[in-house]
């Protein structure tokens, strides 16, 4: 028997209409048929029917390449149009970079020259104590007589700075030049005849010892030690390395005394 599958209530109908039009064109009277009892009830199949959550029909394979290609071309514009309009920090961030690279660049110039030993007598001078504060501050100290001419002074310059990064909390750090007048009397008094001059004074101000001239960096190192300990003697008292005699400051003075005096010249009398 032939069935049509219902699509709106998901029963499977016998095809009654065939079965109908053989009795009305058949020969066989109404009355001569005769109805048999059916021995059992014979269910009615079932269709499972399960609709797409919305109404719209599938999609085809070119369908679906057209709206792949519409969506590739949208993302396509819109990265376009990002990188046509790019976002711009404002001022005050680039400011605030540009005062940061600046600081940075400025700390590693600063931390290169230390790692280097690129430091100057002016950069000792400048951070040294004033003579008179440090006989009067209670703590022992370190005097150097120095000039700026002096070989032997700026070659060790980075190693005093060293040391003197490492112990300016308890010891006092002196530079004397001496090309300055103001320090002919610490001069006759510490008995200086070669530089670079170091004096290791105690608290009180009386020396324990002097080392001259270039010499291995752990000599002066020992000696800042026994001062920040209050060792009473220090373990180098008397050392004298290579040296730049203090006599040629007398020679650095008069000449830059004939460049700052120069008599004008006179013209004959005829």
């Amino acid at each position: 028997m032939a069935v049509v599958a219902s699509r709106c209530t998901g029963l499977l109908l016998p095809d009654l209409r065939t079965s109908l039009a053989g009795f009305r064109r058949g020969s066989t009277p109404a009355s001569s048929l005769s109805l048999r009892p059916r021995r059992g009830r014979r269910r009615m199949g079932s269709l499972a029917c399960v609709a797409p959550p919305d109404s719209a029909e599938p999609q085809t394979d070119d369908q679906a390449t057209k709206d792949d290609s519409t969506e590739d071309k949208a993302e396509a514009n819109s990265t376009s149009q990002d990188a046509a309009n790019p976002i711009f920090p404002n001022k005050d961030l680039n400011r605030r970079i540009a005062l940061l690279s600046t600081i940075g660049a400025v700390g590693l110039f600063a931390s290169r020259r230390l790692d280097f030993g690129d430091v100057s007598l002016k950069d000792l001078a400048a951070n040294a104590t004033p003579y008179e504060e440090a006989l009067t501050n209670g703590k022992p100290t370190v005097v150097e007589f120095y000039a700026d001419w002096c070989e032997v002074c700026r070659e060790l310059a980075p190693d005093v700075y060293k040391v003197e990064q490492q112990y300016k909390d308890r010891v006092n750090f002196v530079m004397l030049n001496v090309d300055n007048t103001k320090w002919e009397q610490e001069l006759d008094e510490f008995g200086v005849e070669g530089i670079p001059h170091f004096a290791f004074l105690d608290k009180e101000g009386n020396e324990e010892g002097n080392v001259v001239g270039r010499l291995p960096k752990q000599y002066f190192l020992d000696n800042v030690v026994a001062l920040a300990s209050g060792e009473p003697t220090v373990p180098h008292a008397r050392v004298v390395g290579q040296f730049s005699s203090a006599e040629s400051r007398r020679v650095h003075q008069e000449a830059i005394l004939g460049c700052m005096v120069r008599p004008g010249r006179r013209e004959p009398k005829h």
